[in-house]
């Protein structure tokens, strides 16, 4: 019996693209809550040896997640831009990080499983695969979060379980 090409990708699958989605998500409800740890006025000032406030870093990860899924989904490219204009409220933080949540929902329902291998050059600059991409927002994210753990240590604050991904 000769399988086709998308069975034998199916059957080469270690990890299935719903549940990528799913430990992406788990590292991002795990940042959220680093998120939410933050004093409020820390959350934006606060920085050891000239890294950039924990405001600065999710401001990134939100530049990156959700315009970078829109440029694999639409194939059109666009600047990365991760100025905001937050007025300093982590409330409008929080409320952005839960859009970009379910937007990345619904942009990833829309990726096939075959165009993870497809090469693609996000916001003009950044060549790889589709997967690739996304590893590196996941990776991306876990970095920055580990400099928002060191920030709430040293502010004297327990951050929040890592392996907690509920």
């Amino acid at each position: 019996m000769e399988n086709t090409v998308e069975q034998q990708n199916e059957t080469a699958q270690v990890i299935t693209s719903s549940q990528l989605l799913e430990h992406w998500q788990g590292h991002r409800r795990v940042t959220r809550r680093v998120i939410e740890a933050f004093p409020e006025k820390e959350f934006f000032t606060h920085s050891i040896g000239g890294m950039r406030p924990f405001s600065g870093l999710v401001s990134e990860l939100l530049a990156i997640a959700v315009p970078g899924l829109q440029e694999i989904v639409s194939g059109k490219t666009s600047k990365f831009e991760e100025q905001m204009d937050h007025n300093n409220s982590k409330a409008k933080m929080l409320e952005w990080w839960d859009e970009a949540t379910e937007q990345i929902n619904e942009l990833w329902a829309k990726i096939p499983v075959e165009k993870f291998q497809e090469v693609v050059k996000l916001f003009g600059q950044y060549e790889g695969t589709v997967q690739s991409q996304i590893f590196y927002f996941i990776d991306n994210e876990i970095h920055h979060r580990g400099q928002g753990y060191v920030y709430l240590r040293s502010l004297g604050m327990e951050p929040p379980f890592f392996y907690d991904r509920s």
